[in-house]
């Protein structure tokens, strides 16, 4: 099979049953999907990050995090695993990190449609009090006093069970991202309801999170327990 032949790329999301892993072409690890970044070449020549893993063609893949695509950039591993000259952007670390706030906005967007989204201090205060919330949401530039009484909260919640906070709290997008993605403006807090768009949404989260931090051992074992 073609897949034994060449293990460094995939045949394509419209041609190969949907793998639960893949190897990373930076570390040669076998990894879960969920931990790495499928990459395939533009018709331009260009290597490009395939977020959503839906690009038509044959997908390299590398461990979702900063300093392993700066890895495969510095090593031409992109060159090499596809087999063939590709222009690949020095700024491709920084690339990458854009398109994953993008579908992480994206996704907000799609929840707040879907009346999955509140926000104003007021507000998400209401809802936590009435545990509907599925996450809190901070502008990661919001204003420090606001976030400790909204966290104080979540922690309140978890003392009353006799247990660890069960809401995550997410703070990876900054005031003006959090404004475009629910067409308001100084958004600073909001909550996020249960349903399936926030799934979506904190799917796409933690990806960005484990992208920024994945090389601190600490956050990414907190990025996989918040999945489970």
């Amino acid at each position: 099979m073609l897949a034994q032949a060449d293990p460094d790329l995939d045949d394509g999301p419209r041609t190969q049953k949907s793998a639960t892993t893949r190897m990373c072409a930076v570390s040669r690890e076998v990894r879960p999907i969920d931990e790495l970044i499928r990459f395939v070449v533009a018709p331009t020549g260009e290597v490009i990050p395939d977020i959503k893993r839906k690009l038509p063609g044959r997908g390299l893949w590398v461990s979702a995090s900063r300093r392993s695509v700066a890895e495969a950039v510095r090593r031409h591993q992109f060159s090499k695993g596809f087999k063939r000259d590709v222009r690949v952007a020095p700024t491709l670390p920084t690339d990458t990190d854009t398109l994953l706030v993008r579908s992480v906005t994206e996704a907000l967007a799609m929840a707040a449609k879907a009346g999955q989204v509140v926000s104003g201090f007021g507000k998400v205060e209401d809802a936590l009090n009435r545990n509907e919330t599925a996450a809190l949401i901070h502008a990661s530039d919001g204003a420090a006093d606001g976030i400790r009484k909204l966290d104080a909260i979540v922690g309140q919640r978890g003392e009353k069970r006799g247990e660890s906070p069960v809401i995550p709290v997410v703070n990876v997008l900054t005031s003006e991202e959090l404004d475009l993605a629910l067409g308001r403006s100084n958004v600073i807090h909001a909550a996020l309801l249960a349903g399936p768009a926030s799934k979506t949404f904190l799917s796409r989260c933690q990806m960005l999170v484990r992208y920024r931090m994945a090389d601190d051992d600490k956050t990414a074992e907190a990025a996989r327990n918040s999945r489970a």
